[in-house]
């Protein structure tokens, strides 16, 4: 008996022993391996494809249009499960797939959503030297399909994306993705640069691991549980670079980072490297402070020259139009009051208030103590930033209703930022330095759109299909996963919690950025596009450079838009026009193509039926023969100050005009002039908005309100990415498709007679 208990005691030594180790290798990450950026399996696109695409966009030009140009679409924001985020997605206990290799980008690219050229732009925050030289690996690889680069079936980039975020506005500079041409190790970043403080804390330093019990919690999926911790390790065993070193003398083996846009730039420049900088998601309000405004990057220190194209659209919503609604009153840049509701807008601390007093008054609180814990309620909302909703404890997403959202904008982003919107940071002007001989400083921005996806799928937005792929909706499949990523919180009373910035700051990521409301408005993405001369990567670099672009919500439409002096002068998109008469504008856009179910046979045959099933959801870019209608052209205006005390509201005339399209297959044409710009004798720009019949949309109505008599939103009904709402649920209404043409802009200069010039800058 001795024995066998000596034995038995011996064994559950061992099993303790054998469990200690095991749960330590698990939560250490020494049991995963290091991911990595797959192969590309699909060869280059057949010849007739690419000549068919060219030839079918030829037969609907305008009669004025160079035979020799044709437009190329493509997406230059697409992650891979190299970023943190993007791997937290793919989690199985997300609703994801496990993994999402750069190489599923390129493949999805080819042949899934069929585009002319993409670009990979992981955060540069969970950067390590293996990752970057595997990604350059597979965009090579990539570019290589291709037997004939001069003229390539799709043109790979490599970049990555500079994730700056702020915890107040005077700290906030947003995101920005830096594209290099070439692909060649000194043509590209010797490491992707990242952005330091929250950003680098939220992807890198602060990530924890997975606890063992997730892994055994999913057995069959074990592996993906043990791999994101060795992600997680790997990414903070990287030494951090040297920052008082310039960035051509670090090793190859550091964390390099930079504080501030103009940092950035001076680390690129002195690598020698001239990439294009493009912000993106300047409106988001999951993560920009309220009362963040452009008005500081428009200094000359951050060099906004450099900033030649801003992505207007994306998966993530809309960033394009300016409101003059305000969420709340700063008194500093880290204190504030709450606003009262205006017309169509309800300030997320005012919806704050509401909740709280209505607890209150369940509890049976009176009238007067119910409010003065409203007043509470608003007070830490308006003073907590984009954490405000953490102001009332365990509440329902649905409960904010549609507070905070911009209910008249175009596929918003969500708590859409006036102040950081494109149309204000084209009204606004930097008057420091201003002499007769020294104009304002202004941002001369080209449009694009791109998807933003997370799951390595570049252009996505073709068709309105697989919501937990297509677009970023995720969530745990099981309410025993939310703690991993939502820490506890009290019971729901009518308790105000006022949290400080350190104790914000310590508290996960995703519970910071209210990510379960979100998920309401993740749409498929955009698309840029460009007007070039061929399909080679140096063709496309130029129009990208010279800001011959557009973007789209998603769909091809085609689209040109242009400058006619009255010497017969031509100038398009994108260009800047010194001139003392406004000319004419002339304005033509072309529906895309409806699309057919499935996958054309050549998708099919490349890749083969169980990756089309698993990569594209058996859905590719799919075209018929007959083209959705443009109904009607917009036109924007916008006048840039020329006095700082000038109101941005009166600035921006949207809409400026708008011509009501024929139904007709082979577009849209409309031509205008300004007679007011000669007569105003000041700089202005325009740009065009086409827009397309609408279509079933993924999250087109981000917020489903039943409203009152008075149209105020009484309850709302939101599409989740979590085990909330049903695994297949599309969530689908119809919804309008835009094009946004790069601006014109036109500068008055009374010293011309008659003799318009034009340039790119």
């Amino acid at each position: 008996m001795k024995r066998f208990i000596s034995v038995v005691g011996l064994i559950l030594i061992a099993c303790v022993v054998g469990w200690q180790f095991y749960s330590n290798a698990v939560e250490s990450g020494n049991k995963g391996q290091e991911r990595s950026a797959g192969v590309p399996q699909g060869d280059a696109v057949p010849a007739a494809q690419i000549i068919a695409r060219r030839d079918a966009d030829a037969a609907v030009a305008p009669p004025n249009a160079d035979n020799s140009a044709q437009i190329l679409f493509g997406d230059l924001h697409v992650h891979s499960t190299y970023s943190t985020d993007a791997f937290l997605w793919a989690l199985p206990l997300n609703h994801g797939k496990g993994v999402h290799p750069v190489a599923d980008a390129c493949d999805y690219a080819r042949y899934c959503s069929a585009i002319d050229f993409w670009s990979i732009t992981d955060h540069a925050e969970a950067a390590t030297p293996l990752r970057w030289a595997r990604t350059k690996d597979a965009i090579r690889q990539c570019q290589a399909k291709s037997v004939d680069q001069s003229n390539p079936d799709l043109v790979s980039m490599l970049g990555f994306e500079w994730t700056q975020v702020g915890t107040v506005p005077s700290e906030h500079y947003g995101h920005k993705n830096v594209i290099f041409m070439g692909l060649d190790d000194d043509e590209v970043a010797a490491r992707p640069i990242a952005a330091r403080g929250i950003a680098t804390e939220a992807l890198r330093t602060n990530t924890p691991s997975l606890p063992v019990k997730v892994a055994l919690s999913d057995f069959k999926n074990r592996d993906v549980y043990y791999d994101i911790n060795t992600f997680f390790k790997n990414t903070s065993d990287t030494p951090e670079c040297d920052p008082a070193l310039p960035s051509s003398q670090l090793p190859l083996d550091c964390y390099e980072s930079a504080k501030y846009p103009e940092d950035l730039i001076a680390r690129l420049d002195d690598q020698g490297l001239d990439p294009l900088i493009i912000p993106h998601g300047s409106s988001w309000g999951y993560y920009t402070p309220p009362g963040t405004t452009w008005d500081k990057q428009l200094v000359a220190r951050h060099q906004p020259e450099e900033f030649r194209l801003i992505e207007i659209y994306s998966g993530h919503g809309n960033s394009e139009e300016y409101r003059d609604y305000r969420n709340i009153d700063p008194i500093s840049d880290v204190s504030a009051r709450c606003v009262a509701a205006q017309d169509g807008f309800t300030p997320p601390c005012v919806r704050a208030g509401e909740i709280i007093e209505e607890r209150c008054l369940q509890e049976g609180g009176n009238e007067n103590a119910c409010e003065d814990k409203a007043a509470e309620a608003r007070n830490a909302a308006a003073n907590m930033g984009i954490s405000y909703h953490l102001a009332v404890a365990s509440e329902d997403p649905a409960e904010w209703l549609d507070s905070g959202q911009c209910t008249d904008c175009f596929l918003p982003s969500f708590h859409h930022r006036p102040g950081t919107s494109v149309q204000y940071g084209l009204a606004i002007s930097n008057f420091d330095g201003l002499t007769e001989e020294v104009d304002p400083v202004r941002f001369n921005w080209g449009f694009i759109a791109s998807s933003d996806n997370h799951r390595g799928r570049a252009g996505t937005g073709y068709k309105e299909v697989a919501r937990r792929l297509n677009t970023e909706a995720g969530g745990v499949v099981d309410p025993k996963y939310r703690p991993i990523f939502m820490s506890d919180e009290p019971a729901p009373t009518s308790t105000v919690y006022r949290k400080t910035r350190e104790e914000l700051q310590a508290l996960a990521g995703f519970q910071l950025t209210e990510i379960e409301r979100q998920s309401s408005f993740w749409q498929t993405g955009g698309l840029a596009a460009v007007h070039t001369q061929g399909r080679s990567r140096e063709q496309i670099w130029a129009a990208l450079q010279r800001r011959e672009t557009y973007a789209t919500s998603g769909p091809r439409m085609l689209m040109w838009f242009d400058h006619v002096d009255d010497q017969n002068n031509e100038t398009p998109m994108g260009s800047t026009v010194e001139t003392t008469d406004a000319g004419t504008f002339r304005v033509h856009a072309v529906g895309s193509f409806k699309q057919e179910p499935g996958c054309p046979d050549y998708a099919v045959n490349a890749l083969g039926e169980e990756r089309i099933a698993d990569l594209c959801a058996n859905e590719c870019y799919n075209p018929s023969e007959e083209r959705n209608l443009i109904e009607r052209i917009e036109i924007i205006r916008i006048r840039p100050q020329i006095d700082p005390v000038e109101n941005v509201s009166n600035l921006i005339d949207d809409k400026f005009l708008v011509h009501e399209c024929a139904p007709d297959q082979n577009g849209c044409t409309f031509e205008f002039t300004d007679p007011g710009f000669s007569s105003d004798g000041r700089d202005a720009l325009y740009y065009a908005r086409a827009i397309q019949e609408p279509r079933p949309t993924i999250n087109g109505e981000p917020i489903k309100c039943e409203r009152d008599e008075d149209g105020n939103c009484i309850k709302a009904t939101l599409c989740r990415g979590d085990y909330t709402t049903p695994i297949g649920e599309e969530c689908l209404s119809d919804k309008d498709v835009r094009a946004w043409s790069s601006p014109i802009y036109l500068n008055y200069k009374a010293s011309i007679e008659n003799s318009p010039s034009s340039s790119d800058e």
